[in-house]
């Protein structure tokens, strides 16, 4: 399954997610701190949806009260509901 998902707060302006199986195939994060998001994505790709969610959810970038990896568990929460 494949979603697009447009984060709120953060300076990424979209992520790419494909999980098939419970488990993450694709995550590609549009704009944003290109480094580390192509770490993360590399990171979680073959993941646990579940266990993603329970490392990164609630991570914060700076004073923003949320972070790219906490909008990638809203995202994969939103996968989850479809």
């Amino acid at each position: 399954m494949k979603i697009n998902y447009k984060p709120k707060g953060t300076c990424s302006t979209d992520i790419e997610l494909e999980v098939q199986d419970g488990r993450i195939e694709k995550v590609v994060f549009k704009g944003g701190c290109n480094g580390n998001l192509q770490g993360i994505s590399s990171l979680v790709k073959g993941m646990r949806v579940e266990d993603v969610i329970s490392r990164l959810e609630g991570i914060r970038c700076g004073v923003r009260s949320t972070s790219c990896p906490d909008q990638l568990c809203k995202a994969l929460r939103a996968l989850q509901a479809v």
